[in-house]
């Protein structure tokens, strides 16, 4: 495993992490859960991301057991505020108090006393900025949380938090949490520049585009049974926009491209989002400890100039590039 920085800061993250956002909880058992857990900390994955709103709160849960008896200092916890975690107008958003509430709630549930990366899991067009940035300055304040960070902001968004961030002496966002891979690149043409400049990393989720980047399903055929497409729980609505015979044969062509490379089609699909030098970590899931660890072995891989021009050419015009498809909801759900 090798590792980064976290943006400019001087926390270092595992440049693979492990993410819980459809499975513990939901899709797979617990001691299933628990089991990928272990043996990403074996193949030394150090960062482990997760969200209240994950599996109604249950992945936390699921998360906080999984670590239990882990010496704290040796791995990286990163969890979000945003969505409904309850039934009520403030179980939601980016207000003070659902933050303070969350943070709190959170904390409890992962069986810790500080969270080293607390991410604003929208932009909240509801609660004035000011408010949403003095909340989370004041968790740094009273030790419930290390670093601060963001997730699907648009470039503007940051830039205006920053602003204000530097203008009260609060403490910066230091990272960004967006989808990022070969199919979806909406952040390459405004976030990464920001990012650059302002010392904030991108911590990315869903690098094999649901797991269309592992060449699993084919045109034409039935998609595995058991597999995401097929699960209502474990996000079939979400990889749809992927499943159409146009994408599917593109990938197909990246069949030999991976093996030139002497790497598995989610192996390329990790790696590939590695490359990019403002990328910290890269987040993959797992329902099995073996896709554990097959998806590491794309850490400290270093693709060629070559390599990445034949994903290209193998891709075509299909990646999505408009920075105007990185939306929060509004007003929020």
């Amino acid at each position: 495993m090798e590792y980064r920085r976290l943006g400019s800061t001087g926390m270092y993250v595992s440049e693979i992490s492990y993410g819980n956002w459809i499975t513990h909880g939901s899709q797979v058992e617990q001691q299933s859960a628990i089991a990928c857990v272990k043996t990403a900390l074996d193949v030394g994955i150090t960062t482990f991301d997760t969200a209240d709103v994950y599996a109604q709160t249950k992945a936390e849960s699921v998360l906080g057991k999984a670590l239990t008896g882990v010496r704290r200092e040796s791995y990286e916890l990163f969890t979000k505020v945003y969505w409904p975690t309850g039934p009520g107008k403030n179980d939601r958003g980016l207000s003070r108090k659902h933050i303070m509430e969350s943070c709190n709630a959170s904390l409890k549930r992962l069986k810790t006393d500080h969270i080293d990366l607390y991410q604003a899991h929208r932009f909240d067009y509801e609660t004035p900025l000011a408010e949403t940035l003095s909340a989370f300055d004041d968790l740094i304040r009273q030790g419930k949380v290390n670093y601060i960070g963001t997730s699907e902001w648009r470039a503007s968004e940051i830039e205006e938090a920053l602003k204000i961030q530097d203008a009260r002496g609060y403490n910066r966002f230091i990272s960004n949490q967006p989808q990022y891979s070969m199919l979806w690149r909406v952040i390459e043409k405004e976030v990464v520049p920001l990012s650059e400049r302002e010392g904030i990393g991108q911590i990315v989720w869903s690098p094999i585009a649901q797991g269309v980047l592992t060449g699993k399903y084919r045109a034409g055929k039935k998609a595995p049974v058991g597999s995401r497409a097929t699960d209502k729980k474990s996000g079939a609505e979400m990889i749809s926009r992927w499943i159409r015979d146009e994408v599917l044969n593109a990938v197909e062509n990246l069949r030999p491209v991976a093996a030139d490379a002497g790497l598995t089609m989610a192996q390329l699909a990790v790696a590939w989002v590695l490359q990019n030098p403002n990328v910290s970590s890269a987040i993959i899931g797992a329902t099995k400890p073996a896709q554990v660890k097959e998806n590491v072995k794309a850490s400290g891989v270093k693709l060629s100039a070559e390599t990445m021009r034949a994903i290209d050419k193998a891709l075509g015009k299909l990646p999505e590039t408009d920075p105007a498809q990185n939306v929060s909801p509004n007003p929020r759900p």
